[in-house]
């Protein structure tokens, strides 16, 4: 009966070790499109609609679809701000680093934002009108449904207009 026990606890442990070999096998080559370190996260210049001195990087999908899932993440400098805006689509945000803060209104105010440190989530359903700054150098991922829009309540907030 005890040599029965340890058998099958060996087998067991074999078939779980070969299952894991395999599929490490079979994924080996695919982590080079879709697996990030933080030393590999492929940084690049903000879209126009995005103020000058933030950087993106696009995870997963592409943004400016028509349609899909995507995944980016924004990095910016101490004090960067993002004009009150809104989007027609759910943005889901996590707070990467830093404190992130964010208003909600047609006019940016400060006293009025609250605070998301490191590990803070939210999200903003569509068209709700919202502001953000970086405190620190923050970095947030944002996901959702493309395509990506950036609607500003003042048109000549949009650093693309300009």
């Amino acid at each position: 009966m005890k040599r029965s026990l340890y058998l099958i606890m060996a087998l067991a442990a074999l078939v779980c070790w070969a299952g894991q070999h395999n599929t490490a096998t079979a994924h080996a080559g695919a982590h080079g499109k879709n697996a990030f370190t933080p030393d590999t996260i492929p940084w690049g210049p903000a879209p126009p609609f995005l103020a000058p001195g933030a950087q993106l990087a696009v995870l997963e999908g592409d943004p400016t679809a028509s349609s899909g899932d995507y995944t980016v993440r924004v990095k910016m400098p101490d004090g960067y701000r993002i004009a009150p805006h809104f989007h027609p689509l759910r943005e889901n945000v996590t707070v990467i680093s830093g404190t992130f803060k964010v208003g909600m209104g047609d006019t940016f105010n400060t006293e009025k934002m609250a605070a998301f440190p490191a590990g803070s989530f939210a999200f903003l359903d569509p068209d709700m009108h919202h502001y953000a700054m970086a405190c620190g150098e923050v970095v947030v991922q944002i996901h959702g449904k493309a395509p990506v829009q950036f609607n500003y309540i003042n048109p000549q907030d949009d650093p693309s207009r300009k």
